[in-house]
């Protein structure tokens, strides 16, 4: 592997180490971790609120900025894929795993345990809709615009490495290049296995719970064998998949999630109260654009006994930013070729509207069931886990079983869409930005990626951990993203002169077709003249 930087070997030896500690001493792994954990959500917890909302208004400034016309690339470069591939892509590495997970499992929580209604009555069903749009919404896709954004200006506009230390060339200068740089990237990849990692343990548990719902003989399988079961037969195939590349394995099962979960939702959606489902969704639109500034800014301050947002926004708002230099850097790769107006409408507007659309039909049909008493979903998830919530629902439909089968196998391939981009990006970011790293490399990524999920989940807090690792992942790469907002800003300042010579060539262009157009309708009228002549002649 000659093409790897000291990136990957001080990452892979850290990721290792981790590994290990978790195998040999999984109590003191849990101790210091969530030690680390409950000084984070409860003394910084306005920092992820701040920093969060503070992305999603630069996205908003740059859309309507003049800056909204610089292509993220050369003046002539197109983009390379399809609005609907781009959208795939969006979707499968953004947070399809997660959608597909929480769908049924977050509303119900929330409408037994809201922020502030009474639990279980018509507002708790209502707060339980407007805060699962919020936490799956605009500033999720924020975070993740603001580092594929960066990412794609400086990689396919400035020519400079596709790793996140080179973003930040603009301020450290060739800083970049050395020590600094390096510690930055090695941050990065950090919060990238952590983040991934906690993702793949949601999927491996709900893969098992899936399959555990559907064959009763696995009920009585102790369950985190068959979830590591679960990550050794899944990391088989997706680097598998991961060896024929992004244009080939990651291109297809992207494409074929999209058909999978759009076909799942409609069926939902058509044999489910659909009036009741698109009330949901159009009355939780409105409740969360009406509310959207006072969620964002929602501490529970005056309350300090309860948890809620500590265990609910503030843990969402760490898991994206932890997911974000993998998604980001996964974003970026497939945008060259479009404007950052486009970009950031695309990346901010279409999986947001998806995704309240998804827990609209999943999570108010959930609701709805609980309500009328058709079904006690909650009641499964505290006997089995919030890992069957979907399939309790499914099972109520017609063709349940055979829903629940292409959940499973929705699952599965999310799954491996994530992990094989995981490795992909985890490759270009220890292989100074190579676009299309060795299979080696994302062979030894695919290895720490799974052993890292197999040992948080091993633990006694099992998903827990996954969740608590992902928050402290995240701590030191928000900072980095806000060094990310000045370095691009400083850089887009320096376009000026090229957006007024750019503005003075469309306006010549305007002016020379104009001026064509003229001699092209004078032209027609001397020979519409000549014909009339010609005509009278005869």
């Amino acid at each position: 592997m000659k093409k790897v930087t000291p990136v990957f070997t001080i990452s892979v030896s850290i990721a290792v180490a981790f590994i290990l500690w978790g195998i040999f001493a999984p109590a003191n792994l849990e101790t210091v971790t969530t030690a680390i954990q409950s000084f984070i959500t409860n003394e910084l917890g306005w920092f992820y609120l701040l920093a969060a909302t503070a992305f999603l208004i630069f996205c908003l400034y740059l859309i309507f900025s003049p800056y909204g016309k610089i292509k993220l690339g050369k003046p002539d470069d197109k983009p390379e894929y399809t609005y609907l591939t781009w959208f795939s892509f969006l979707f499968t590495a953004g947070m399809g795993i997660g959608l597909v997970f929480w769908g049924v499992a977050e509303p119900l929580y929330h409408f037994f345990d809201p922020p502030t209604a009474e639990p279980g009555s018509h507002q708790a069903a209502g707060e339980a809709m407007r805060y699962a749009f919020f936490h799956w919404g605009l500033h999720p896709w924020a975070i993740y615009s603001v580092v594929a954004l960066a990412l794609a200006y400086f990689r396919f506009r400035k020519d400079s490495p596709a790793v996140m230390s080179a973003i930040l060339q603009p301020l450290i200068g060739d800083r970049a290049n050395g020590a600094l740089g390096t510690s930055i990237n090695v941050l990065v990849v950090f919060a990238t296995i952590f983040g991934v990692a906690t993702s793949l343990g949601f999927g491996a548990a709900q893969i098992s719970a899936g399959l555990s719902y559907l064959i009763p003989g696995l009920q009585t399988m102790n369950q985190v064998l068959l979830q590591l079961i679960v990550i050794l037969i899944v990391t088989v195939l997706f680097m598998l998949s991961a060896q024929t590349g992004l244009n080939k394995g990651i291109r297809i099962l992207s494409k074929t999630n999209i058909y999978l979960a759009i076909a799942l939702l409609l069926f939902v959606l058509l044999l489910g109260p659909t009036s009741y489902i698109m009330g949901v969704f159009t009355q939780g639109i409105g409740s969360y654009l009406q509310n959207l500034a006072g969620m964002s800014f929602r501490l529970d301050v005056y309350n300090p006994e309860t948890t809620w947002v500590e265990g609910w926004t503030i843990f969402y708002w760490a898991w994206w930013i932890s997911w974000a230099p993998f998604v980001g850097t996964f974003i970026a790769r497939v945008s060259k070729g479009r404007t950052i107006r486009e970009f950031i409408v695309g990346v901010l507007a279409v999986p947001s509207l998806f995704g309240a659309l998804w827990f609209a039909v999943f999570g108010g049909t959930g609701i709805q069931m609980q309500r009328l008493g058709t079904a006690d979903i909650m009641d499964t998830m505290s006997v089995n886990g919030m890992e069957v919530a979907l399939f309790a629902v499914l099972e109520q439909f017609p063709l349940g079983l055979l829903l629940s089968i292409i959940a499973v196998f929705l699952i599965s391939s999310f799954f491996v869409t994530s992990a094989d981009s995981a490795t992909v990006v985890l490759g270009m970011q220890t292989t100074n930005g190579n676009l299309n790293p060795p299979n080696q490399v994302k062979f030894v990524w695919g290895l720490i990626i799974s052993a890292t999920a197999a040992v948080l989940l091993s633990t006694d807090k099992g998903l827990g951990a996954l969740q608590t690792a992902a928050i402290i992942a995240a701590l030191p790469f928000t900072v980095i993203m806000i060094f990310m907002v000045f370095s691009v800003m400083k850089s887009l300042k320096e376009e000026k002169p090229t957006l007024a010579s750019e503005k003075e060539r469309i306006r010549q262009e305007r002016y020379e077709l104009k001026q064509e157009r003229e001699k092209f309708r004078e032209e027609k009228a001397a020979f519409k003249k000549e014909k009339t002549e010609h005509k009278k002649k005869k």
